[in-house]
């Protein structure tokens, strides 16, 4: 047998059942407002479930289970991950800003800085932000950000797809935790 052979979907879930997110992953929430596509947001779903991440909050127009479209991308993670949809945004972040949470918005602002200057200190609890897929996040969110971060890129496009930056940002912080 190949030592490159492939795993079985059985042995892959089994390595993954073993091994346990990191307490600031499981802490972590992912934040969509004002999502546009479906498919973004099974992919979210997806994310959010392969890197341990504790919650899915979609506020906005954000579309939300059940949904064919999300399920068709998220393959069961939309069962899997806890997620939910607070009545007032607004509140909602206030509140958990009160319970110690980070508020990081994704961003490409004024003062953004690169998502390589984000740093995860021992039991975090961070929120991040993903805005609309053109317009990224609303003017009424930035100002309640601790910080924004951007992920540096180096072609000629000045965007990646936002399911791209949920994986991207959700590694990222994965691989700085304590």
């Amino acid at each position: 047998m190949s030592r490159n052979a492939k795993r079985t979907t059985r042995q892959i879930l089994e390595d993954n059942l073993s091994r346990k997110a990191p307490v600031e992953m499981q802490q972590l929430k992912v934040w969509l407002h004002n999502i546009r596509s479906m498919h973004n947001v099974g992919s979210a779903f997806r994310s959010c479930d392969a890197l341990g991440a504790g919650e899915l909050v979609l506020t906005g127009y954000t579309p939300q289970p059940p949904r064919p479209e999300i399920s068709k991308t998220a393959l069961g993670a939309d069962e899997s991950v806890v997620w939910k949809t607070p009545p007032n945004p607004i509140d909602e972040i206030k509140r958990l800003k009160t319970e110690g949470y980070r508020l990081i918005g994704i961003e490409q602002t004024k003062n953004s800085l690169l998502i390589d200057h984000l740093e995860v200190k021992p039991n975090d609890k961070i929120i991040l932000f993903f805005g609309n897929e053109v317009t990224g996040l609303d003017d009424e969110l930035l100002p309640l950000m601790e910080n924004c971060y951007e992920i540096p890129q180096y072609g000629q496009k000045h965007s990646l797809n936002v399911s791209v930056s949920i994986g991207i940002t959700l590694y990222h912080i994965l691989d700085r935790c304590p």
